[in-house]
Formats: structure tokens, C-alpha cells, sequence
């Protein structure tokens, strides 16, 4: 079963540790922190944000990855949304996208939102299958938009509107329940 909870203190290293694995690494906008105390320093700023949620992805008694909402503080009711699974033994088993149903139903239901964007590198296509499966819609591309390494990189820009998701929800969530990922 895969479950959501709270970001403590305590998952500072895992963060950091997951951040650097170069499967993880190779799809993310940005650089991973060099130094753990510069990912500390990254980690008590999100903690400290009154605008940003995260919370752990856990697969049993098993954290596996990480969800996060930022922007939530505008006035808009919209957050920039991102995931990913940072424990190789749990990619391609629907973590992912039992992960992204318990986020969407946290970002519309919980926390009042009317749209969640994301940025995906252009060449991830895992991610953007998910996303779409999920009922994420291609909003833009943006060309060379993010340095990785040392070139620049597309991006796509997804995003997903609270009644979308409510429309879409009971068919994505079904095939999930039925797996045992999520509960009813």
C-alpha cells in the first residue's frame, strides 16, 4: 500500500542521498546539493516555507520518494507540483502513479487548489506518460531552459485542473485499488 506522510527532520539525508543517485539526478531541473550541509540548508528553507508541502512516498513500512507542492501561499489556489521515486526497487511497480493520486487528491481536495503545474525535462518520456496518464495536459515548451551538466536542456510544461482530476479520477484510481496500491 502507498501512502503520503509528513516530511520530518529526520528524512534531511535520505533526501540528499536519493537527490544524488544519477537516475534520480538525470531528470531533474536544477543541480543537486554538492555537500550535505548545503542540502540542509536547501532543506530547512522548504521546511520553513509557509508556500512549500512535502511529503515522503512510502511503500509499506518503506519510504521510497518525495512529493512536493510549492507556490501554495499565492493567491491563485495553484503550486508547482513535483515527485519522484528515489529507491530503485521501487520504480516501475505503479508507485509512481499511486503517489501521484494520493498527491492530486491532496492538492484539490485538502488543500482547496485549482491547478498544479510541473516543468518535465522535454527527453524524460517515463514522466511525461505518467503525467498524461494521470490527466496532466501539455501547457508549453520551453527551449533550452534548464542547464544540466553542461547543456542546456527543453522542458515541458504539464499541469492538471482540479475538475480534470475529479472527472478523471475514478478511472485512474481503479486499476490502483484493485492492485492493492491505494486504498479505496
Amino acid at each position: 500500500m502507498i501512502q503520503l506522510r509528513d516530511l520530518t527532520e529526520d528524512d534531511s539525508e535520505r533526501l540528499f542521498l536519493w537527490r544524488r543517485e544519477p537516475e534520480v539526478d538525470r531528470w531533474m531541473c536544477g543541480r543537486a546539493a554538492q555537500t550535505l550541509d548545503e542540502h540542509e540548508r536547501w532543506f530547512d528553507r522548504f521546511r520553513e516555507d509557509s508556500g512549500s508541502r512535502g511529503w515522503i512516498i512510502v511503500h509499506g513500512e518503506r519510504p521510497v520518494g518525495f512529493l512536493t507542492l510549492r507556490g501554495l501561499d499565492g493567491c491563485d489556489r495553484r503550486a508547482e507540483w513535483g515527485w519522484y521515486i528515489g529507491d530503485a526497487d521501487a520504480r516501475g511497480r505503479g508507485v509512481g502513479r499511486a503517489a501521484q493520486a494520493l498527491g492530486l487528491d491532496r492538492a484539490f481536495d485538502d488543500l482547496g487548489l485549482n491547478k498544479v503545474w510541473a516543468e518535465v525535462l522535454a527527453d524524460n518520456e517515463t514522466a511525461l506518460k505518467a503525467q498524461a496518464a494521470a490527466g496532466f495536459r501539455r501547457e508549453g515548451y520551453l527551449r533550452s531552459h534548464t542547464l544540466k551538466g553542461d547543456r542546456f536542456r527543453d522542458v515541458v510544461l504539464l499541469a492538471m485542473l482540479a475538475d480534470e482530476w475529479r472527472a478523471r479520477r475514478p478511472a485512474y484510481v481503479r486499476g490502483l485499488t484493485a492492485s492493492r496500491l491505494i486504498a479505496a
